[in-house]
């Protein structure tokens, strides 16, 4: 429907003419489409286009309370249309994000019932996000009840909830509607953001969700015939990472659907969609549906000053003493690096505390803060979680790192903000790990600086899934894929410029390198990765760019642009145009790959916005060049 007949049928509706039985909602530049209607039943449909393309084929919309499906049976009534038009200040793939979108709350009546509900709704230029709103006293139990039918020949990114967030992607090509074959299994369990590139060039989508708080969160599931139904936190079954790290808490306890006291209000579900990766990558939508932070704790928002996104060194896969002269040497070579955190794993807890601030004192005085990990099966309720932070204040200790959740049970939800909530009371940041995927939490406590939930360096991830996460995981927000490492052992098929073109791409506030500090020093490429920010100001996404194939970004932090190319297994040789660079010359440092995946070539060039630049990328290879005024 063009945006002229869409708003026009919002004018009328709000004005209380008689009811009709579609409503339609355009972005603001009227390439975006979203269509409601009642079908022959009165049951609840949607549909979305873009560019007059399908992206959503027509699917059920709607929310069960108390196993009665209010989306069955109803009426609609006024709709409300407001704008939003902002922006606001962001730690990601940009400095400043932006808020803009035409927004309609359609008043719905389940007749049977008689509940009064509201489906809000916003089309954006880059996607669309809807939730629903039953106002009520009391307890009561919501479930879902809402598709997503997807159009066919469509390739698909995505993973199952084996484990947890932590797995690797499959690709899947969906066949034609008339005799669909069950390319993506009925019962098939789907980890958001699942990332589609449509048919015939029409563009990409991501579907994932936003503002989960006081609910479960949010998995897919295939019906085997094309389409993905909405499924909350109790439905999969519990991942043995949970019953293993948290035997606490049963699996039959964890599989009833959860209770919501007053106002049910669910997550926003969000359909990102550009017409390419770029426009992906830059959607700001999850955190624009996401609450901003609470002034009382966050005097400044995202800006208040203890709030210190970094670069931090870790012990763990590279090696490292886990002795306090051990994590002072730690602390020495991340000064030399200008790193600012050091993450401490469990065995700082086995110290007395006077160690603890003896280390911390030694590196506060190099420019260096201590981040302390933490079982979350401790930090149940908020006496525990205060305790751990007591110790971490009293003793200068900067956040906490927070591991094993592994379930998206609202129970385990509301544990991610209780934690949030009074580490900003303690002036703490935190980095959640086992974790679920972001959910534009960061937004609301911005003292959120990481979350894992991604099959990362932890592990021994390939090629492919590094070229894969950028389009599909790191949609949904920060990504603590911990980067970097030079040791082969750990590389599997990949070279070292790969290596470091992943601390560019992989972003996040708190950007943890796995790569032992003194390795980082010693390698030829150590100048440059000094320099790498963990956020940015600007981030374009290169047309050479595939998803599993190849992922080729550009960021720029002040008036210094870095290039990262990340290849997948095939190998390949691209040209890239420096029209992302500002006007004048720039000093390019290059790192190349060689004929060994662990070395590297280092060339110094001057070159100017436009300049074409060849690259040779081996099976598994990758680039990165620097360009600084």
């Amino acid at each position: 429907m063009p945006i002229r007949i869409a708003l026009v049928v919002l004018l009328c509706l709000a004005a209380q003419l008689p009811a009709v039985d579609t409503v339609a909602l355009a972005s603001p530049d009227g390439a975006v489409q979203f269509r409601l209607s009642l079908d022959g039943n009165a049951r609840l449909q949607y549909a979305v286009t873009f560019k007059e393309k399908p992206v959503i084929e027509t699917s059920a919309i709607g929310i069960t309370v108390d196993g009665v499906n209010l989306a069955q049976g109803v009426d609609l009534g006024k709709v409300e249309p407001y704008k939003v038009d902002e922006t606001y200040p962001w730690n990601g793939v940009h400095s400043m994000a932006v808020d803009k979108c035409n927004g309609a709350r359609i008043a719905v009546t389940h007749r049977q019932s008689r509940t009064a509900y509201t489906l809000e709704v916003r089309a954006y230029n880059d996607g669309i996000a809807f939730r629903h709103v039953v106002p009520g006293e009391g307890t009561r139990v919501p479930d879902e009840a809402t598709a997503f039918r997807l159009p066919g020949e469509s390739v698909l990114w995505w993973h199952n909830l084996e484990e947890s967030y932590e797995a690797i992607y499959q690709r899947k090509t969906l066949g034609l509607r008339t005799g669909w074959p069950a390319t993506l299994p009925a019962g098939a369990w789907l980890a958001p953001p699942v990332t589609l590139k449509l048919p015939r060039g029409t563009g990409y989508v991501s579907i994932t969700e936003g503002r989960l708080r006081n609910y479960s969160g949010m998995v897919l599931q295939g019906d085997g015939v094309g389409g993905l139904y909405t499924r909350l936190g109790h439905a999969p079954p519990a991942t043995w990472q949970f019953l293993a790290y948290r035997p606490q808490f049963s699996a039959e306890r964890f599989a009833k659907p959860a209770a919501i006291t007053g106002t049910i209000t669910t997550p926003w579900r969000v359909v990102m969609i550009g017409a390419d990766l770029n426009a992906l990558i830059n959607c700001d939508i999850v955190n624009n549906v996401s609450d901003p932070p609470d002034p009382k704790l966050f005097p400044d928002g995202i800006k208040t000053a203890w709030i210190k996104p970094g670069r931090s060194v870790w012990a763990f896969r590279d090696g490292g003493a886990e002795t306090v002269e051990g994590q002072k040497e730690f602390a020495d070579l991340a000064g030399r690096l200008g790193f600012e955190y050091n993450v401490l794993e469990g065995y700082w807890s086995r110290w007395p505390e006077s160690q603890l601030k003896e280390l911390a004192d030694y590196s506060r005085q190099r420019g260096v803060g201590l981040i302390v990990w933490k079982h979350s099966g401790e930090l149940t309720d908020e006496k525990s979680v205060r305790q751990l932070f007591d110790i971490c204040k009293r003793n200068g200790v900067a956040g906490a790192k927070i591991d094993f959740f592994d379930n998206e049970h609202k129970e385990v939800i509301d544990q991610y903000e209780m934690i949030l909530k009074l580490a900003a009371e303690y002036h703490l940041i935190v980095d959640f790990h086992g974790a679920n995927k972001p959910t534009g939490l960061e937004r609301t406590y911005p003292n959120e600086l990481g979350v894992e939930a991604v099959y990362g360096m932890e592990k021994e991830p390939t090629a492919r899934q590094d070229v894969t996460i950028p389009f599909t995981r790191m949609l949904a927000g920060l990504v603590d894929y911990t980067p970097m490492n030079f040791n082969p052992t750990w590389m599997a098929d990949t070279t070292w410029a790969h290596q470091v073109a992943n601390a560019v791409i992989l972003q996040s506030p708190l950007l943890v390198y796995v790569a032992h500090p003194a390795n980082i020093l010693a390698n030829p490429t150590g100048d440059v990765v000094k320099s790498i920010p963990s956020v940015w100001d600007e981030t374009v996404v290169l047309p050479i760019s595939e998803v599993g194939e190849v992922a080729a970004f550009a960021r720029r932090k002040g008036d210094t642009w870095f290039l990262a190319v990340a290849n997948g297994p095939v190998a390949r040789v691209v040209r890239v145009d420096l029209s992302f660079l500002g006007t004048g010359s720039y000093l390019g440092t290059l790192i190349r790959d060689t004929g060994e995946a662990s070395a590297v070539k280092i060339e110094h060039s001057t070159m100017e916005r436009g300049d074409p630049l060849y690259i040779d990328l081996r099976s598994g290879g990758g680039f990165v060049g620097r360009f600084a005024r």
